[in-house]
């Protein structure tokens, strides 16, 4: 079937509009003056963390400006290559701009998901704990793609992430892992892969070659800031020190730097050993804390029914996505019912699909709640 253009380049205009619309482009812009009125002051790198702070975030606000304002140029780009084929009768030139049709799709439909995250923390960086849940040393292997899988994700997007904390298993794969990723609307996009995840393979650690299912439990809080961070007394924590060890428990610390943090009236339980003291541990372990605290002081705010992140079973009966590598190749949602069969791209962290599902489709039961 013959691509219709018109028809194409005029949804692409009416969506970008209401990304403009959303974006609130104006205040962007006086963002970026004010920003780069900071980052032009003499003083600026007296203070490291703060200098890198502004030009970072300057970076990402001119970047994020560039987004929108060079895909109107993009989509006009668009239309010239469609006119001159279609002028010319140029196959070559038409199979070309349907080519760049599509790809122009799915860059102004990332940008509309964008405009869907409009919940409280959402323009907030993340911070993922990945659990082994039933399965065994499958179920550890598992929790170790699921952690490659995202910092491949976010590599492949250019994004900083921050290894907090591993915990081996003792044959392979992790028991659990700890890491952020410092980009603004990480909680927002990511939020989405909070739930239990299921694999289906022929398992390496099965010397008959039987088929294995396994789960792992992923868990997204968004990061605090410095103005909302929760103010916890002394007496509710439990903090252990204990010393920091790499895969099948060789030591890689001669001191007890490792920390393991406990909020006793809530059992939330944080461990912290991959910075280089454990005074850096253990402000490490607070911050992540204070999140799950202040995610947790939301919900109950909102008077939430569903189960805390922290509280996903891994097991039969709560998976929210099945990666299955044999009888057959596929990965799919089981809320959103995406799926794909490149099982390899999926672990190398080709996963903006699905989350894009993923945001359209708690964005529509958030409107049904409405």
């Amino acid at each position: 079937m013959a691509v219709d253009f018109p028809v194409e380049i005029k949804n692409l205009r009416t969506t970008m509009g209401t990304v403009r619309e959303v974006s609130d482009l104006d205040a962007l812009r006086a963002q970026i003056t004010d920003l780069e009125a900071q980052s032009a002051a003499p003083d600026l790198w007296d203070d490291p963390d703060k200098a890198q702070q502004v030009t970072s975030t300057l970076s990402r606000a001119k970047a994020e400006l560039d987004r929108v304002e060079n895909m109107d140029s993009r989509i006009e780009d668009l239309e010239t290559l469609v006119e001159m084929g279609q002028e010319e009768d140029d196959a070559e030139t038409l199979a070309e701009a349907e080519k760049e049709l599509e790809a122009v799709k799915k860059a102004v439909g990332e940008l509309e998901v964008r405009t869907l995250l409009s919940g409280e923390f959402d323009q907030r960086e993340a911070v993922i704990t990945i659990r082994a849940g039933a399965g065994g040393v499958d179920a550890a292997d598992f929790a170790e793609m699921l952690m490659r899988m995202y910092l491949r994700w976010a590599e492949r997007h250019g994004y900083p992430t921050k290894v907090m904390d591993t915990s081996y298993a003792e044959e392979a794969g992790l028991k659990s892992a700890t890491f952020e990723v410092n980009v603004p609307y990480a909680y927002g996009n990511l939020a989405v892969e909070a739930g239990t995840h299921r694999l289906v393979r022929i398992s390496p650690f099965d010397n008959q070659g039987r088929r294995q299912t396994s789960f792992a439990a992923v868990e997204v809080v968004p990061l605090i800031e410095t103005t909302d961070a929760i103010e916890i007394p002394e007496n509710e924590l439990k903090i252990d020190v204990f010393r920091s060890s790499g895969p099948g428990g060789q030591s890689v610390n001669t001191t007890d730097s490792a920390v393991r943090m406990t909020h006793i009236p809530t059992g939330t339980v944080v461990s912290m050993q991959n910075e280089k003291s454990q005074i850096q541990n253990r402000a490490a372990a607070l911050r992540v804390m204070q999140s799950r605290l202040l995610l947790l002081k939301k919900q109950e705010e909102d008077a939430q029914k569903k189960e805390l992140a922290g509280d996903i079973k891994a097991s039969w009966g709560d998976q929210m996505r099945s990666y299955v590598l044999h009888p057959y190749q596929m990965v799919k949602d089981l809320r959103t019912e995406h799926e794909v069969g490149k099982t390899d791209a999926v672990f190398d962290g080709d996963i903006d699909d699905f989350m894009e599902a993923g945001v359209r489709w708690k964005r529509a039961q958030e409107r049904e709640k409405d």
